[in-house]
């Protein structure tokens, strides 16, 4: 028997917890509602979760305070899907910097909530699983380079701190996740920055760009991330994961 996918839905509104649980699992998914942070973590550590529905506006740590802290957990592999009540591009774009997969605008159909967390399900398991980075081993090492997990920025051979937006932070992880592989730029695209992407980075073409810069790789012979022609990038070298302290 296939396993059934299994939604968490954080919202302190309890009718509609109750409305989204009723909903996808009558479509033959799992459903756990819980109203805040701390209940979503105590879910996370006991049990897998293969999505979050996670509300934006909620007392205490917010839906994007907990989807940022998310991502620098070990639990920053599962896909989160934002509920927002107001339909605002800056909340949406912060959103999606925070580390949101997709998000819905309250109000919403349960239908269409419904196909964003199948779609975000199906995206997520189009490519291989993440390195298993622990708060001992977050530095990633590459080439010249060390990418800090945890404080979202690049270290030179010199421990010279580089900077990078929360944008260019996704799509390096994505690479250095999946290096020596061709990803198309639909899968960049969505890996990185949900369907909203058009708003603060027109093309993925840009930011790969971008990202070279942050390397110092030479677009016309690139190192780091080369581009095959009509498939997409590809990340050259290998990684490996350092202890912390390295």
């Amino acid at each position: 028997m296939d396993q059934v996918d299994h939604i968490l839905i954080v919202d302190d509104d309890r009718e509609i917890r109750r409305m989204v649980a009723d909903y996808v699992e009558k479509n033959g998914l799992r459903a756990t509602a819980v109203a805040d942070g701390r209940q979503m973590l105590t879910v996370l550590e006991t049990t897998a979760v293969d999505l979050i529905v996670l509300d934006v506006m909620m007392p205490g740590d917010d839906g994007l305070v907990l989807c940022r802290n998310l991502r620098t957990s070990k639990h920053r592999s599962v896909p989160v899907l934002m509920l927002t009540a107001r339909d605002d591009e800056t909340d949406r774009i912060i959103g999606l910097e925070m580390g949101a997969d997709d998000y819905v605008v309250k109000p919403f159909s349960a239908r269409e909530l419904l196909a964003r967390i199948r779609a975000v399900i199906r995206r997520t398991r189009m490519l291989p699983p993440n390195l298993q980075v622990t708060e001992a081993s977050r530095l990633i090492a590459f080439g010249d380079w060390r990418l800090d997990t945890t404080a979202r920025h690049l270290l030179d051979k010199q421990d010279t701190v580089v900077a990078l937006s929360g944008a260019e932070f996704r799509l390096l992880r994505v690479f250095l996740d999946h290096p020596q592989r061709v990803l198309s730029r639909d899968q960049l695209m969505n890996l990185t920055q949900g369907r909203d992407a058009e708003y603060f980075d027109r093309s993925i073409d840009l930011l790969v760009s971008r990202l070279r810069q942050r390397l110092l790789d030479d677009a016309r012979e690139p190192a780091y991330i080369k581009t095959v022609r009509s498939e997409g990038y590809v990340f050259s070298l290998p990684v490996k994961l350092l202890d912390s302290d390295a």
